[in-house]
């Protein structure tokens, strides 16, 4: 049976960065990574309208499909996972097929936020950031890789993504079994988490 990891923390906390470095030494044969965020909700609305939307907010996701899927990847059973278009703010129509290996590290804001997913979970991890560091580097990746403007980002980030991380997001590290500060500080923090999840290989 697959252990599922689940990695929460702040919108450009550094989740991903974190990740590619532990599945980089754990090696891709032993890991599946899922990210929360093509869970979203398919929604059937202009464009404009969805852009509207607080992402940032655990009703935006599609929980039940997240929760079966989980539980066959679990059970080392195959799925469908649906794929997010961040440039369009939906969900594509194709769909990415994964076959479940050793460990399903399950990485998103929301991840130690809903009890049902928590309750699939092997051990919780929370990457923590400044408030500072998360805008900067949000308004860095946003605008090279999902095509927003300046503006939107910013307007975006006071006015569902910061409410939401200090209302919802950012007390969810309550559940962690482990906290990794990601402030651009050298530590050992990643070498520490790669030796724990290494014993969960073993």
């Amino acid at each position: 049976m697959a252990k599922i990891i689940l990695v929460g923390g702040g919108s450009a906390s550094g989740k991903t960065y974190v990740l590619e470095k532990v599945i980089k030494q754990l090696g891709k044969d032993n890991v599946t990574h899922i990210s929360i965020d093509d869970y979203y909700k398919k929604m059937d609305m202009p464009l404009e309208e969805r852009r509207k939307v607080n992402f940032d907010h655990p009703k935006a996701f599609d929980w039940i499909l997240l929760e079966e899927q989980l539980i066959k990847l679990k059970n080392d059973e195959e799925i469908e996972k649906p794929l997010y278009d961040y440039t369009i703010s939906n969900r594509k129509i194709e769909t990415e097929h994964i076959v479940p290996q050793k460990l399903i590290l399950v990485e998103g804001i929301m991840a130690l936020v809903n009890k049902k997913i928590r309750s699939l979970s092997d051990l919780n991890i929370f990457i923590d950031a400044s408030r500072e560091n998360r805008l900067v580097r949000r308004l860095k990746r946003d605008q090279l890789e999902r095509a927003r403007t300046f503006d939107s980002i910013v307007t975006q980030y006071f006015a569902t993504v910061l409410p939401m991380y200090e209302e919802i997001i950012g007390p969810s590290k309550y559940y962690a079994d482990i906290i990794i500060n990601n402030d651009n500080q050298k530590n050992h923090s990643i070498e520490v988490l790669v030796s724990i999840l290494q014993n969960y290989l073993k």
